[in-house]
């Protein structure tokens, strides 16, 4: 069962999501941002402005999950205007983010993320993710642009929706098999195996 807006408040009051923000906000000080907080069904969390990197090729290199090269992303530099600050992502390429909120997801719950609607509608695709059962730390978000134009990634505003899943508990969580991306600071984690 998908849970609701009355559940996962009751549960971020009791450390779920945090920091906590009880309502959608679409504006701060007047100005226009990219929604965040509490949905009816799930929760709008915010890219945080700590980390973001985009991969770069490397002549005659494989980018290999087995054995990441760290070279192969670049970190970016945050940029400010008027409309907020924000990241760089170019035309045709690849970022990985950090999520500004931690999380401790309850160990009969899975969380699954989604794009929001207003980046999908400017070409950037949010890989669907989940976050397991007893998983805590700070999502790692991985963002393509499939654009042919460059698009800012706005940070401190929403990125992706999360939407909890209801299951019978579990025999083993993510926490009891020591999962490898158990307590993930708020950095871009690289891929383990």
């Amino acid at each position: 069962m998908i849970k609701n807006d009355i559940w996962i408040t009751e549960m971020a009051q009791k450390g779920m999501i945090s920091p906590f923000e009880p309502g959608l906000i679409s504006k701060s000080e007047q100005l226009p941002v990219i929604s965040y907080g509490l949905s009816s069904f799930g929760y709008d969390i915010r890219l945080s402005s700590r980390d973001f990197r985009i991969f770069r090729h490397i002549p005659g290199t494989v980018v290999d999950p087995k054995n990441f090269n760290p070279e192969n992303l670049e970190e970016t530099k945050l940029h400010q205007d008027a409309n907020g600050s924000y990241f760089i992502l170019p035309a045709h390429s690849y970022g990985l983010g950090v999520a500004l909120e931690r999380l401790e997801i309850p160990d009969n719950i899975t969380v699954i993320c989604i794009g929001k609607s207003t980046y999908a509608r400017c070409g950037i695709i949010a890989n669907v993710t989940p976050a397991e059962a007893a998983w805590r730390g700070y999502l790692t978000l991985e963002l393509s642009n499939a654009s042919s134009a460059d698009c800012r990634i706005y940070a401190n505003e929403g990125i992706v929706q999360l939407m909890f899943l209801e299951g019978e508990p579990c025999e083993v969580s993510y926490q009891t098999r020591q999962g490898k991306y158990q307590d993930q600071l708020q950095m871009v984690t690289l891929a383990k195996v």
